[in-house]
């Protein structure tokens, strides 16, 4: 398994921070995402929140996400179970009050479904190209949250 974990600092309050953590608002500040769709019921915009709610993200291969937990402007967790060809993925966003604003906590574990040279592989270049994803997405919702 590979545990990527970053943080950033953004100076908006945690109630700005967490409607970005929608799903389908992640789409502005995620990298390379071409489609989001949710695949559960979404009658009010908390609905999006709940766990349970789920959606499918195509990116290069498509990927079905559910929300496994998730405590309002505090902390939301989205799972997509893996395959023979797509990692089982977690990814957490934990929100803390600070004097400038909140800061967003990101963890990003996942599990390769390839061999074992495959996971060598990842676990090498992949893990750092993942690393450098994370930042960059975290970095984009900031940019986005203090326009």
């Amino acid at each position: 398994m590979v545990r990527i974990e970053k943080s950033v600092e953004i100076r908006a309050p945690p109630e700005k921070v967490w409607e970005m953590l929608a799903v389908d608002k992640a789409q502005e500040w995620m990298g390379g995402w071409k489609s989001v769709k949710y695949t559960s019921e979404v009658r009010t915009p908390e609905d999006k929140y709940k766990v349970g709610a789920s959606a499918q993200i195509i990116e290069h291969v498509k990927y079905d996400f559910e929300i496994t937990e998730s405590l309002k402007n505090e902390k939301i967790v989205w799972h997509s179970a893996g395959t023979r060809a797509k990692p089982d993925m977690t990814r957490s966003y934990t929100l803390k009050l600070t004097e400038m604003g909140t800061a967003v906590t990101s963890v990003f574990d996942y599990t390769s479904p390839f061999s074992v040279l495959g996971k060598i592989v990842d676990k090498t270049g992949g893990q750092r190209i993942a690393e450098k994803e994370v930042e960059k997405s975290l970095e984009k919702m900031k940019s986005i949250l203090e326009k």
